[in-house]
């Protein structure tokens, strides 16, 4: 899968420079850091890095808004319908403190979840964080070429690419501000940002957290409740 958009064709750099990071640190999983959150707006491509991604460090992976809805019964849609968008994010950060006390497994979360300061506090103690980034102009393209997206997910403000510019604008800051590592998805495959990545971590690991190691998981009860998720995700 490629992740196309205006500037596909050219070559990318995938990784910001280390001193042009947020947080001007270095992206290195340590033994009190077993969750890697994958953040960023609706159609960057988190389900599926976070798939690939899993399968190459040996991790469990979970996406949170498929695990909020298989809860609760509804799509995002219908629950944003029946409780507005306050009942939605409440419901969101729940499933968010959840997912933050699991180990060893990559989580692709929802686009807004770092609207609220609580998930984004939990987020930042819990693990390290990568931002996967897109151009309004092309998170556009995609949502046009993936219908299936746009019926699940209800519209923000005014919908269309100028909601999606206006979002952006909003939420950018708060994105990069929790983010340990950031990557444009622009041109870029879904395999390739997910071995980037794990090569990032990997490098940096301690022998005593190898990412091989057998070790429980809790990640098997919240995999139970949500049942097989597709193999392919946005």
């Amino acid at each position: 899968m490629i992740l196309s958009g205006p500037a596909a064709g050219r070559k990318r750099r995938l990784f910001l420079k280390p001193e042009e990071h947020p947080n001007n640190c270095s992206f290195m999983p340590t033994p009190n850091s077993s969750v890697i959150f994958l953040i960023g707006y609706r159609c960057t491509g988190k389900t599926t890095v976070a798939r690939l991604l899993a399968g190459k460090i040996g991790w469990d992976w979970i996406d949170a808004d498929s695990l909020l809805e298989a809860r609760y019964r509804k799509s995002i849609r219908q629950i944003f319908a029946d409780e507005g968008e306050a009942g939605f994010r409440d419901k969101e950060e729940q499933i968010f403190a959840e997912l933050c006390q699991l180990q060893r497994c990559v989580v692709a979360t929802g686009g807004g979840v770092i609207l609220r300061d609580i998930n984004r506090q939990r987020m930042r103690s819990a693990g390290k964080v990568v931002w996967l980034t897109a151009d309004a102009q092309t998170i556009w393209q995609r949502l046009q070429a993936d219908p299936a997206t746009a019926e699940q997910r209800p519209p923000l403000t005014v919908g269309g690419l100028a909601e999606i510019e206006e979002t952006l604008k909003m939420r950018e800051p708060l994105y990069r501000g929790c983010a340990d590592l950031i990557i444009s998805t622009v041109g870029c495959s879904t395999e390739e940002i997910a071995h980037q990545i794990a090569d990032t971590c990997i490098i940096h690991v301690a022998k005593s957290w190898s990412p091989h190691q057998a070790r429980p998981t809790k990640c098997d009860s919240a995999k139970k409740e949500l049942g097989p998720l597709p193999p392919n995700g946005a």
